[in-house]
């Protein structure tokens, strides 16, 4: 019999094989922000749309599902909100790239997607469908913007929600008119619920934070809190366009930024990034985390793979912010993998250090 290590995840013994997920295991990667414009506009146009995943897709279409947060609407059209600093529109021919790259689900709560309009963000919703891409978090009117992504894979059913805790205000759904999903305790609680009724898993995702910051504020905590205890499975942030910590509450992942991934910025703040990997089994998950470089001047628009230098960086780095929350992350079998650090094994590591 060939005896499998064993990984000590939420509380969890789980089994890590030597080889690829099994059947029952579903495999979700999770990306930081997706902005094909601004500064990176002419380039894209250039090289086309496909160049700022060539470098990742293999890793996203290595699982069964790639989700990632839009933050800019797909439009050519739309009237300009010009009421703050920086407004942005992707090229309608990113679409078949997104897709061609493997993403399956995409989250459009965030502070960009109305930048457009209702004309802007309906031509958004209009290109997704054409591509057979799923979207949450924004829509014609609130109820739409609410509505969950159901998606079937492997005999089970994912429901993806996505909300929105940035400004402006405006941007947030009302009734009948169109926007994205507000981030109200009230709204998300609900909804977790009645995707809970329908669904085997749901993972919510949020847009908040403040930007650089590396460490969530508490009104963060507070929101990932409330969303796993209506019976979300995993709770993704973006935003910030940094990495900030990862917590384990009760038994599941709480990712609070994962930071920039194909971003039309020459900003040297973000300069780091990575895909988030969910296992989901019944006997168990667990979460794995892949290093990306996004630094500008080294990856020029194009997420790459940290070589093993920069990876171990942002592995410390994101030790080190994920320590309030006391979770851990280890090596194993070369895969970087997040471990939760009970109050009885700290102190024997506390002890082992005198």
């Amino acid at each position: 019999m060939k005896f499998l290590p064993l990984v000590l995840f939420a509380g969890l013994w789980l089994g890590i094989g030597y080889s690829s997920a099994t059947a029952a295991e579903i495999t979700i990667n999770f990306v930081g922000d997706i902005m094909l414009a601004g500064s990176a506009t002419s380039l894209f146009d250039r090289q086309g749309y496909d160049y700022p995943f060539s470098a990742t897709a293999p890793l996203l279409q290595t699982g069964d599902l790639c989700v990632g947060n839009l933050e800019a609407p797909i439009t050519r059209t739309g009237t300009e909100f010009t009421e703050k600093r920086y407004h942005f529109r992707t090229n309608p021919a990113a679409t078949i790239a997104l897709r061609h790259a493997g993403f399956s689900v995409l989250t459009l709560a965030n502070n960009h997607m109305m930048d457009f309009g209702a004309q802007g963000l309906r031509e958004t919703l209009a290109n997704l469908n054409h591509q057979g891409i799923q979207f949450t978090g924004a829509g014609e009117s609130l109820n739409e913007a609410r509505r969950a992504a159901l998606v079937r894979v492997k005999g089970k059913t994912i429901a993806f929600l996505a909300y929105s805790l940035t400004q402006p205000v405006e941007f947030f759904a009302t009734g009948n008119s169109a926007g994205t999903a507000p981030g109200y305790a009230l709204f998300y609680q609900e909804d977790v619920r009645k995707a809970r009724a329908v669904a085997d898993y749901v993972i919510v995702s949020f847009h908040w934070g403040e930007e650089r910051r590396s460490l969530p504020k508490p009104y963060q905590t507070a929101a990932a809190h409330r969303a796993i205890d209506a019976g979300a499975d995993a709770v993704i942030g973006h935003h910030p366009h940094v990495l900030q910590g990862i917590e384990i509450y009760r038994g599941k992942p709480i990712l609070y930024s994962l930071g920039n991934f194909a971003f039309g910025s020459r900003s040297t703040a973000a300069a780091h990034s990575i895909i988030g990997r969910i296992h989901l089994a019944d006997a168990g998950s667990y979460l794995e985390i892949l290093p990306l470089n996004v630094l500008y001047s080294d990856v020029r628009y194009q997420p790459q793979p940290a070589n093993r230098e920069i990876g171990r960086k942002i592995i410390r780095h994101l030790a080190t912010i994920s320590r309030p929350f006391r979770s851990r992350i280890s090596c194993e079998n070369g895969r970087y993998l997040v471990k939760y650090v009970d109050h009885q094994e700290q102190d024997a590591i506390r002890t082992a250090r005198r």
